[in-house]
């Protein structure tokens, strides 16, 4: 059974009035960093920013797959058949799911656990992604390593079995428990970005649905002066009539001195391209994704997107090295409580062929050279 259990008395729904022309993910106006993960700012920052969003799936999914190697080939069978059809969060399978969620909760947060489920003989029975909310870390006794607590019982209660739970953090803080999202300075630029992008939904909305002024202008007639509320007012009404009429074209006619003018006719909208771009800018910058894989055509060399994308090798190497003790972990487990020993070893699978053909071009570069050294000496 697992530990981590989703209260429903916990957590209340809270409402909070919609003002006109106001930024729909208002955490954004009013963040304040604090050294705790701000989850819910991290989510609005996924569901505002679309790039964003792309940005972390699409480094979950250039990561790749993996395979688990032991030095006895019939643990390892049966371990790749486990790791295959292992239950994951009550929706999946495999090891590779809950990896994937495990990566994208450790990206968006900066802090991601699991736990493993164990069955009553002790095995193991399936893996769970916790959700961040439910988890609160806490220092231990000896000062420097951190205790993992639950939150469903209210309060932080130390977990009965913390060999249990997979723990890991992104780029910490110095005497932080917790790690730093990899969204991490991007609140401010982002609340900008929002404000343009709201701002130009509110000025097409002016602009683009068309409104009219009709203006009446009674003439120096004391009859028409007399009759000028009864006049304006019949004209309002012929007007709503032949504005109002959807399927067929309706034409308006006054008499006296009537003036139509559209409103926000000769307004003109501001051109968003460059301030957009600089805040997109930043934020993929911090994500560390090439703008080409994220479908935005700005002006790139072909020498710069390759080492754009040595960049982000490395990145993603960086990345495996955090991933690959949770795995191990796991996989351990599995092989103590079904009678193996040994240890196991995690091999990646290649992030791109044409890495693979850089890194031969290197080694055939490093090859003559050595050789070009070698008839040098020989000659002297």
């Amino acid at each position: 059974m697992g530990i981590f259990k989703k209260s429903s008395a916990s957590k209340t729904a809270v409402s909070t009035p919609q003002m006109q022309n106001r930024n729909p993910f208002s955490t954004l106006d009013s963040y304040i960093p604090l050294s705790d993960p701000q989850t819910r700012l991290y989510r609005e920052l996924r569901e505002g920013i679309p790039v964003i969003d792309a940005a972390i799936c699409k480094i979950v999914r250039l990561t790749g797959g993996f395979k688990v190697v032991c030095g006895d080939k019939s643990a390892e069978r049966n371990l790749e058949n486990f790791l295959s059809k292992v239950p994951v969060g009550g929706n999946q399978q495999g090891l590779y799911a809950f990896i994937s969620t495990y990566f994208e909760q450790l990206l968006t947060f900066g802090t991601a656990v699991g736990e493993i489920i164990t069955d009553s003989t002790g095995a193991v029975a399936a893996l769970y992604n916790v959700n961040i909310d439910d988890v609160e870390l806490k220092r231990a006794s000896d000062g420097f390593s951190a205790v993992v607590c639950s939150r469903s019982a209210g309060q932080g209660v130390p977990v009965k079995y913390p060999e249990l739970i997979t723990l890991s953090v992104l780029n910490p803080e110095a005497g932080s428990l917790f790690g730093s999202s990899i969204m991490k300075g991007l609140p401010f630029v982002s609340g900008i970005l929002m404000k343009i992008y709201n701002t130009i939904g509110i000025n097409w909305e002016r602009v683009g649905n068309v409104r009219f002024a009709v203006t009446y202008k009674p003439q120096n007639d004391v009859m028409d002066r007399a009759y000028a509320k009864d006049r304006a007012e019949q004209v309002a009404r012929e007007w709503s009539e032949a504005m109002r009429s959807d399927k067929q074209v309706r034409d308006f006619v006054a008499v006296g001195d009537v003036s139509i003018k559209a409103i926000g006719a000769d307004n003109q909208i501001l051109d968003s391209e460059v301030p957009v771009r600089q805040m997109l800018e930043q934020i993929i910058a911090k994500t560390g994704i090439p703008p080409f894989m994220l479908g935005l055509s700005w002006s790139s060399t072909e020498r710069m997107s390759a080492q754009q994308a040595d960049v982000l090798t490395s990145e993603l190497e960086a990345y495996r090295r955090i991933l690959t003790p949770v795995i191990q972990k796991i996989c351990r487990l599995w092989l103590v409580t079904n009678g193996y020993g040994g240890e196991t070893e995690i091999v990646w699978d290649d992030i791109t062929l044409q890495d693979e053909v850089e890194l031969a071009k290197a080694q055939l570069y490093k090859a003559q050279s050595r050789k070009i050294e070698q008839e040098l000496e020989k000659s002297r």
